[in-house]
């Protein structure tokens, strides 16, 4: 009886540790490799969820598209299907129409004006706008302030943009802007865009550094860089609605703060990288031109922002905080 006793204690013991040691696994997705900021993002991120979570919740992230392109995550997560991705601002639009005005050309000035709106009032608005799609915005991490890249020649103001053939996010705001400045625009995803610039399909396309540098688009024919900033695109933490409903309201917390803070951790990242990057993508015999005529960029697309009356509200408040 003793004999039995203590094996049932045992076996009692062994079922709460294991219980207490269980831990929930969730699958964060993104397209692109371990050298890019985002895999740096994901990898903060679930570092602070473990370790705020007691190990309770692990992240594994995948990287390269193993889960999908973007736009096939962003709707796994609205079926519940995917847990977690980091995701570029552009297919956001298709999920809620609101987020399109973060794409519009020109919006932000610099990275301080950036953050002060996406951190605030405003940029949680627009967060809680993809909740009817079944998503959950976490925070705003960085793509970054994009610029064109090309095979053909130099382009150092709007005219030289007119002809050639970009790849461009799977989004309108983009398609629309591009179409303002003569490109023939080409909306794909990224991974078949890398495959369609090695097969001259294209001639470009539009990244922010970061990008430029981590794929080395020197080996995909991009022989010319121009550092217009036309537009900035974040990459946003998001999570499957139903999933983020699961976690009890403490967890949600951790959740959300771990994830403003992968953020930001990831914005200073990319501050510190880009110097050294650039002068990486020079090495490669990348002609960039630093100073393009950015006036010319601007006057060209303002014709881009007649369609989409939608966003004069929003608009007309970024605008009034960032006058203050």
């Amino acid at each position: 009886m003793k004999k039995l006793t203590m094996l049932l204690v045992f076996a009692l013991a062994l079922c709460l540790f294991t219980m207490a040691s269980a831990e929930t696994v969730l699958q964060l997705g993104t397209t692109v490799n371990e050298q890019d900021s985002f895999q740096v993002a994901a990898e903060k991120f679930a570092e602070l969820v473990a370790e705020r979570t007691n190990g309770e919740y692990k992240i594994e992230i995948y990287p390269n598209g193993t889960l999908g392109d973007e736009s096939t995550m962003l709707d796994s997560m609205t079926m519940g299907m995917l847990d977690m991705g980091i995701i570029t601002s552009g297919p956001f639009v298709n999920f809620s129409e609101m987020m399109g005005v973060l794409d519009m050309p020109f919006l932000f000035a610099n990275n301080e004006e950036a953050y002060e709106i996406l951190d605030g009032e405003i940029g949680k608005e627009l967060l809680a706008t993809l909740e009817d799609a079944g998503l959950k915005g976490l925070a705003y991490a960085e793509r970054g302030f994009r610029n064109v890249t090309n095979s053909v020649r130099p382009v150092t103001c709007a005219e030289d943009l007119k002809g050639l053939k970009l790849r461009v996010m799977e989004n309108e705001v983009y398609t629309a802007t591009f179409k303002a400045l003569g490109v023939n625009a080409v909306p794909m995803a990224w991974a078949e865009a890398l495959t369609a610039m090695q097969q001259g399909t294209i001639e470009g396309e539009e990244n922010p550094i970061n990008v430029i540098y981590s794929y080395g688009l020197w080996d995909y024919s991009q022989k010319y860089v121009t550092l217009d900033r036309h537009s900035y695109s974040t990459a946003i933490i998001t999570m499957s609605l139903d999933v983020f409903n699961s976690l009890d309201e403490a967890t949600q917390e951790i959740f959300v703060q771990a994830a403003q803070e992968a953020a930001e951790y990831e914005r200073a990242w990319v501050a510190e990288q880009e110097a050294d990057q650039l002068e990486t993508i020079k090495s490669h015999g990348v002609e960039v031109v630093e100073n393009p005529d950015v006036e010319s960029f601007r006057a060209a697309v303002q014709p881009g922002y007649d369609p989409y009356p939608q966003y004069a509200d929003y608009i007309a408040r970024i605008q009034a905080q960032l006058a203050e």
